[in-house]
Parts: structure tokens; C-alpha cells; sequence
């Protein structure tokens, strides 16, 4: 049986800008290996709650617990460190480097040359590179590439499977699909369920509805800095789950 004990917890947060009310009470978890989607028209704090859950913010109300831990105050590097990875849409990679070089993007592995003269490993960052990639079933013929010569699919993979060689434990996905080429968001969600059978649950969120019915467990919609919907992906359809964002469903205020 899979364990629905939450991996992530968020209790009743609320977030504040001046008189702005970005967050609302919001009650949002996660359990290990689900994919949730997290859905809302721009504005309706979906992004506010993550920056909340990986460290950016600091709710002025409410708890966020992982595995158990009390992760409210902790840095982002913290949270990082607990195995929260973050995948923003500009994926915070480097085109001028390597593929391997960007798996250890600032965590760079050293050997000595001559005895004392500390260089970069790049060969070791490649093969262990690779390993990770394999794990997720994506290829990419040359590791030695730099990112720039790579597709938007294959630049997506890399900052997947740095999240992953990094002991993601829980990996939240900004937009992972936009501006891709069909067969590119079809490779990419086919690694999000390679990280569900891995037992790595994944939020993602995303506007393309098409992806969040090929691969999401549960469906959570925002609207005004509150969650109006949280549903079943057997309950979901694309109608009610716009109809939820848009305020046409019968929500109570």
C-alpha cells in the first residue's frame, strides 16, 4: 500500500503584501509519489505558496511541515538541503557550461592536479551525470555539449536531474512545458511519472490543461489566495476545474 502519510504539510498560511491578502488560510499537502496539479489564473497565488514552501517567504500566519520537520523559518538553501528542489521556468542554468557542469552547478567536485593544484572534475561530474539521466530514462547524446546547443526538452531534463541527483525528496515544477514542441512536453511528462514511480512526488504547476489531466493525481485550484478546489483527478474535468477558476462554480466565498 502506498503511503498517504503528507510528506508536506501546509496549515492554514496566509501571506500579506501591504494591504494586499496573497494568501488566505491556504491548506495545501502533498503525499509521497502523487503528482498534484496546482491551478489558478495569474494572480491567484499559486506562486506565492510555493515561494512560502521553499523558503522565499515567510507566511505571517500558519505552519509548513516536511516529513514531519517544522520548515516555516528555514532558508531556501535549508529547504534545499531537506530535499525541496524548485525548477522555475527560467530553470537557473548556465548555457555556457556542460551538461555535467550543470548537474553541480555551485557544488562543483575538485580533484588535485600535479598534487596540489585543485581543478575541476568535469569527467566525474559527467559520469555521475549520466547515472542520474539513465535513472531517468533520458538521453542526450554528448554530455560534453554546452547547454546552449541543447533543446528546451533536453535543458528541462538537466535541471530535472539535478533536482534528482541532489536527494529531491519533493520536486515542484514551474511551467515545466511551456514554449516546448509537442514531442518535447511529452518526454517531459513521461520523466514526471518516472519520478512518481520513484516515489518523488511532483507539484506542478502548469496552465496547459491537456498535461495536468495526463498526469496528475489530484487537481488543487486557487483563486484570490484561497484553495477552492482540491479534487481527484477522477473527479476532474477540464470544464470544472476552469469553471473553479474562473469563479463559475458554485464555490462559497
Amino acid at each position: 500500500m502506498p503511503d498517504k502519510t503528507p510528506l508536506l504539510k501546509v496549515t492554514g498560511v496566509s501571506k500579506f503584501f501591504g494591504g494586499l491578502t496573497a494568501l488566505n488560510n491556504v491548506d495545501f499537502e502533498v503525499t509521497p509519489g502523487e503528482v498534484v496539479a496546482l491551478l489558478g489564473d495569474n494572480g491567484a497565488g499559486k506562486s506565492t505558496l510555493i515561494k512560502c514552501v521553499s523558503g522565499v517567504y515567510k507566511p505571517e500566519q500558519g505552519g509548513i511541515h516536511f516529513d514531519g520537520r517544522d520548515i516555516l523559518h528555514s532558508s531556501p538553501a535549508e529547504i534545499r538541503e531537506f530535499g525541496i528542489q524548485t525548477i522555475y521556468q527560467d530553470l537557473a542554468l548556465a548555457e555556457n557550461l556542460d551538461v555535467g557542469a550543470n548537474v553541480f552547478l555551485g557544488r562543483e567536485k575538485k580533484r588535485m592536479m600535479l598534487g596540489f593544484l585543485p581543478v575541476t572534475d568535469d569527467e566525474y561530474m559527467r559520469v555521475e551525470a549520466a547515472k542520474v539521466l539513465d535513472r531517468l530514462d533520458i538521453h542526450i547524446p554528448s554530455l560534453k555539449q554546452k547547454l546552449v546547443n541543447l533543446s528546451g526538452g533536453q535543458r528541462q531534463a538537466v535541471a530535472i536531474a539535478r533536482a534528482l541527483y541532489w536527494n529531491a525528496r519533493l520536486v515542484i515544477m514551474d511551467e515545466p512545458t511551456a514554449a516546448l514542441g509537442v514531442p518535447e512536453q511529452r518526454k517531459v511528462l513521461a520523466t514526471i511519472r518516472t519520478l512518481k514511480d520513484q516515489g518523488v512526488p511532483v507539484i506542478l504547476i502548469s496552465h496547459t490543461m491537456q498535461d495536468v489531466m495526463d498526469v496528475a493525481d489530484r487537481m488543487v485550484v486557487m483563486r484570490r489566495g484561497r484553495v477552492v478546489a482540491n479534487l481527484p483527478r477522477k473527479e476532474a474535468t477540464v470544464d470544472v476545474l476552469v469553471k473553479h477558476m474562473v469563479g463559475g462554480a458554485d464555490i462559497s466565498e
